[in-house]
């Protein structure tokens, strides 16, 4: 039985495993390293955060970003964006250095079994583990508007959907959001010569300004301080104090989650999209009809009155819904069981992303309504490991108590502040 199994290989997943390997800890990691960055985001894509906040986290602050650019002969540097395809050259980079080999297994199925859990994958037979993170990114929530669920499959997708674009080209495409997936998206359509067109609910779209040097006057550097997810007080604190975050009511951790680091472009996207998307704002999406091959869109505009677009295809960069319950490879009664953030349903998690289920964690876009916005970054994921893996090793510790000490499932959910009945 293995110590740690770490489900999923993207940034969360390899500074987990990095931090276990460096503690001791039998540590297994499945999954297709950087797979969201490697396969769901287009070819020409930025970075948006700055490359000296999206390292990923080995103890020491050893393998960043900054030292693989260097060894590469490339610039990572402050206030200018680095392509997609280099951050992932970066996460596979790391993972050679920092990570056990990385399994690429594709796991179907956490449950429970006696004092652990039981890892079914599509490729091989079933691993037992005493614990288990979740580490599993973005993709299984991806959202789509309700409206185009209505439509045959093949007339709309998801923005993480396209790693080419360039099968778009001459075609009228709508794209539904107003975030930097959203107006990246779009712009890289009418480069590659689609005929997109933004469509967003939002009556502006907003721009993240240039971000201020580095070094400056410290009187500025106090007022509009920097920090891993940009500048300015607020920005600060959802950044650096990701603890304070947690320890908010549900209620107003469920809000900040949802709102705080709203959507907005980079700076270095405005000049490319003006220049070469139209902008619908201000209007709803209504109803999506397929009309033979062709797609019509009713919308409401911000006025009230209606308007049609009608074309050949719809890509939704809408974002990312957290919930258990799209969680399929977790056991449902398992789910069921877990205690959630207030009246949502992401899981109620101690201060080491451990669940209410002993030697269950979590790390990444569920963890958001704990911790807050910095679980939605890169960023996130030096906050996360580090402590994470302090946990598992005092999971593992109680566990090799001698047999009797452990008492029942209650009372070993209790020593993690997470009381809760077990699964019969």
């Amino acid at each position: 039985m293995d110590d740690l199994v770490v489900v999923g290989a993207g940034p969360y997943g390899l500074s987990i495993a990095a931090h276990a390997a460096a503690a001791g800890i039998g540590v297994r990691v499945l999954g297709r390293p950087m797979a969201s960055w490697r396969d769901h985001m287009p070819e020409g894509m930025y970075l948006k955060s700055e490359s000296w906040a999206s390292n990923l986290s080995a103890p020491g602050g050893r393998h960043t970003l900054a030292e693989y650019c260097a060894g590469q002969g490339l610039a990572a540097e402050h206030g200018r964006p680095l392509p997609i395809g280099t951050f992932s050259a970066y996460g596979m980079w790391f993972a050679r250095r920092a990570v056990p080999e990385v399994e690429e297994l594709t796991v179907t199925e956490v449950t429970p079994q006696g004092d652990g859990f039981r890892i079914r994958t599509a490729e091989g037979p079933p691993l037992l583990a005493r614990t288990v993170a979740l580490a599993v990114g973005v993709m299984p929530f991806a959202r789509h508007p309700g409206a185009l669920r209505e439509l045959p499959p093949g007339h709309y997708s998801h923005s993480t959907d396209h790693r080419d674009l360039s099968r778009f080209a001459g075609r009228e495409v709508a794209v539904i959001g107003a975030g930097q997936a959203a107006l990246e998206t779009a712009a890289l359509l009418a480069e590659g010569g689609a005929r997109p067109c933004l469509v967003a609910r939002r009556g502006r779209i907003d721009w993240n300004t240039v971000p201020p040097p580095l070094e400056r006057p410290a009187l500025e550097a106090l007022r509009r301080p920097h920090s891993g997810l940009g500048s300015g007080w607020r920005t600060w604190v959802w950044s650096e104090l990701p603890w304070a975050v947690r320890r908010l009511p549900a209620a107003r951790r469920e809000r900040i989650a949802a709102t705080a680091l709203g959507p907005a472009g980079a700076w270095w996207l405005r000049d490319r999209f003006e220049r070469s998307v139209p902008a619908l704002l201000g209007h709803r999406l209504r109803r999506a009809v397929a009309v033979g091959d062709r797609i019509r869109l009713g919308l409401t505009g911000a006025a009230g009155g209606p308007a049609v677009l009608d074309v050949a295809h719809v890509i939704a960069a809408t974002g990312f819904h957290p919930e258990l319950g799209r969680l399929g490879l977790l056991d449902a009664r398992l789910r069921d069981a877990l205690d959630t953030v207030g009246g949502g349903g992401t899981p109620e998690l101690s201060p080491a992303f451990e669940s209410s289920w002993p030697g269950l964690f979590f790390a990444g876009l569920l963890t958001a309504p704990s911790f807050g916005p910095s679980m939605r970054f890169v960023h996130g994921a030096g906050f996360t490991a580090g402590r994470l893996v302090k946990g598992v090793g005092r999971r593992l510790g109680a566990r090799r108590r001698p047999a009797g000490s452990l008492g029942n499932p209650r009372s070993a959910r209790a020593g993690a502040g997470h009381p809760k009945t077990s699964l019969r």
